[in-house]
């Protein structure tokens, strides 16, 4: 019997928090990471907003957390965010160390605000290109070191499970002379570092990688997952016919901007004493409620203005959002932008401690795919990235305390595997993605009900009912196997949102639109079986 091939630690994504855990494991044994396009293709690297940290003492951090528990709605895990926001600046002075460069003013870094942040936090690079700096130097640093291992595009199908243990995975990828190879590699930890899953609806900021299959290939081994029907929806994408939801950053408001209606007028007081600086939430669905005609399908367009905004060059300060802007005839300083919201972030995921386990032995989370309560029922703008730093660091030292206890275990020789698969139909594959992708934003979007979220779970069933039926023995593809991981997820925000009966945070229900704290200020818990239960942590 010819044995799979092993590594240490195999991990499954290559944004912040995968390649700052890659970098704490790589003292230790050898780490490959695995990712599904170029290396620094992810969710970080297209993050403009910038990164939240208290830098400034012990009152920033209190008020971090503040900041953090209140945006959250009531369900944030309080012991989470105070790892965030205690760990954050150890995280980031580590980070320019190793080579980030965030702007600056005068020498000193330069901190801007965001909404329902009650002070000045936000770190920027180059503007609005955050993400991508944050990128390539945890890229950089990580590939001076010997013991990582990258393989771009390719993507983890299956985790493979023994006595309630993850000891492998199946990898596809794309060989070099043409066609795909799936083959099992064994190691003694997984960590998904995967990303979100924007793209299980048809308007979103995500890029194309963001399908879910992290969480998807957690639910299918057995892992919980947990607060699924929080997904949060950025207030302000692009809004052009023909022309990608290209991300406005909330930055934007940070620095004045105002929203106004095809009217002209601004609307904010209406909703929220924040204004234009109210939780994201709250924002997202006020734009959608002004864009709202009063006859079925009647919509209006909804601006940002950064018009009035003066002694400032937008230009300079948003040049990749800039840049993009006059590729369309725009321009900041003397246009209004259309925009709507768009999917960006997802508070649930694969259910784990603040170290990263989950409720799979051998099996750990990070970043975005995972759920540790840190967001609550709705994100504070900018935790993101520094999430993924705290908790990638946090899992990959829980994994090696798990992981030095079984060296003494003698190793489990697991069966390789090593198929070549020829691809199914790729336009029915396409035209099931695209129809679960439209039925998510018109039944599962903003704003729900039971009547609508029960014609999505008839709509997931027939377009899961459709992918069973495309693939024939032998075949597979990135885009099928895509699409059953965008089933899965749809499957899980369905299912949960229908659960939650209540309105939270950016989980809203036209038939339930209060806050029930009586009954479900607690986290949903997502089961392989389907079933939904409610836990308090």
């Amino acid at each position: 019997m010819s044995v799979a091939e092993k590594v240490d630690f195999l991990i499954v994504g290559a944004g912040v928090a995968g390649l700052r855990a890659a970098v704490e494991l790589a003292e230790y044994g050898q780490v490959l990471v695995v990712t599904k396009e170029a290396l620094g293709e992810s969710n970080t690297h297209y993050a403009q907003g910038g990164i939240a940290v208290a830098m400034s003492g012990e009152e920033d951090v209190s008020l971090h957390l503040d900041d953090t528990m209140n945006a959250g709605d009531g369900l944030v895990y309080r012991d989470a965010a105070e790892a965030l926001v205690v760990e954050g600046p150890l995280r980031v002075e580590e980070l320019i160390r190793w080579g980030a460069q965030f702007d600056r003013e005068g020498g000193e870094l330069m901190r801007t605000r965001e909404g329902a942040h009650s002070l000045p936090r936000i770190l920027h690079a180059n503007g609005d290109a955050t993400g991508a700096e944050i990128s390539r130097s945890l890229l950089a640093h990580a590939r001076q070191h010997p013991r990582i291992t990258f393989a771009d595009w390719t993507m983890v199908t299956e985790l493979i499970v023994r006595d309630g243990r993850v000891i492998a995975a199946d990898i596809f990828s794309r060989e070099s002379v043409g066609g795909h190879r799936l083959r099992r590699v064994s190691a003694r930890a997984v960590l998904l570092a995967s990303g979100g899953a924007g793209q299980v609806y048809s308007d979103t900021t995500n890029p194309a990688v963001a399908t879910g299959d992290g969480i998807a290939i957690a639910a299918q081994a057995g892992a919980e997952l947990a607060d699924m029907e929080f997904y949060q929806f950025h207030p302000t994408a692009l809004s052009l016919p023909g022309v990608p939801r290209f991300l406005i950053s909330e930055a934007l408001r940070g620095e004045g901007a105002w929203l106004r209606n095809h009217r002209g007028e601004r609307f904010m007081e209406r909703y929220h004493p924040q204004l234009e600086l109210a939780p994201r939430d709250v924002v997202a669905r006020a734009i959608t409620r002004e864009g709202m005609g009063t006859v079925p399908g009647e919509s209006f367009p909804v601006y940002l203005d950064m018009r009035h905004v003066q002694g400032l060059d937008l230009h300079q300060r948003f040049p990749g959002i800039s840049r993009f802007l006059a590729e369309h005839g725009l321009d900041l300083h003397r246009d209004l932008i259309p925009v709507r919201p768009a999917a960006h972030y997802l508070m649930g995921g694969v259910r784990t401690d603040l170290s990263g386990r989950t409720s799979l032995t051998g099996l750990y989370a990070a970043g975005e795919v995972a759920c540790t309560g840190v967001h609550g029922a709705n994100r504070l703008a900018s935790n993101s990235l520094l999430e993924g730093l705290v908790f990638g660091a946090r899992a990959a030292q829980a994994i090696l305390t798990d992981s030095l206890e079984l060296e003494s275990v003698e190793a489990v020789n697991i069966e390789a595997m090593d198929t070549r698969l020829t691809p199914p139909d790729a336009n029915s594959i396409k035209a099931a993605i695209l129809k679960l992708r439209s039925a998510m934003w018109q039944y599962a979007g903003l704003l729900r009900d039971e009547e609508t979220l029960r014609a999505g779970i008839a709509a997931h069933e027939e377009i899961a009912a459709q992918l069973r039926d495309i693939a024939k023995p032998g075949q597979g593809s990135r885009s099928l196997f895509e699409a059953h991981a965008l089933a899965s997820v749809a499957q899980s925000i369905l299912l949960s949102a229908l659960a939650r009966t209540e309105s939270r945070g950016a989980h809203f229900r036209n038939d339930y639109p209060w806050r029930d704290d009586v009954n479900f200020q607690k986290h949903s818990i997502f089961s392989k079986s389907g079933q939904i239960a409610f836990e308090a942590w």
